[in-house]
């Protein structure tokens, strides 16, 4: 493979072009990183579609296998699932909590130990989420502690 990058110090957007022979899965893979390194969490709200900045999202929950972005301006469905979320913003201050929902850490902002081993997670507007045992040693790990 051959690799080339050029600056054009006039340019006001980077731009990624990719000649290949044919799209086999080394292509597929280096389109797959592009796509996380650039990806923009996009939610739909009143019918139009709105692209959120990522610190503006407090956590990410799936109901009934719909999923959500929660702001402090509203709630915004999401046509990916939670664990192409969870993938997406993995390199991020995002962690999965419970099987149903991912915080975003620069939100949180206190942790208060409840029953049965479970965390709950008080963000920044208020609203308390709750974090299973499960993924309570990933927390803490998260924290340092």
């Amino acid at each position: 493979m051959k690799v080339t990058v050029e600056e054009h110090p006039g340019l006001t957007e980077t731009e990624v072009v990719i000649r290949c022979q044919k799209l086999d899965v080394q292509v597929s893979r280096i389109l797959e990183l592009l796509r996380l390194s650039d990806a923009r969490l996009t939610g739909e709200k009143d019918g139009q579609t709105y692209v959120l900045e990522e610190d503006a999202v407090l956590y990410i929950d799936t109901v009934d296998r719909d999923t959500f972005l929660y702001t402090a301006d509203g709630v915004y469905e999401s046509h990916l699932r939670l664990y192409e979320l969870e993938r997406q913003l993995a390199s991020r201050d995002f962690l999965r909590v419970s099987k149903s929902a991912i915080v975003n850490f620069g939100q949180v902002k206190s942790l208060r130990p409840d029953f049965g081993g479970r965390l709950l997670l008080t963000m920044s507007n208020g609203e308390v989420v709750v974090a299973n045992r499960q993924y309570v040693a990933a927390i803490k790990s998260k924290l340092g502690l």
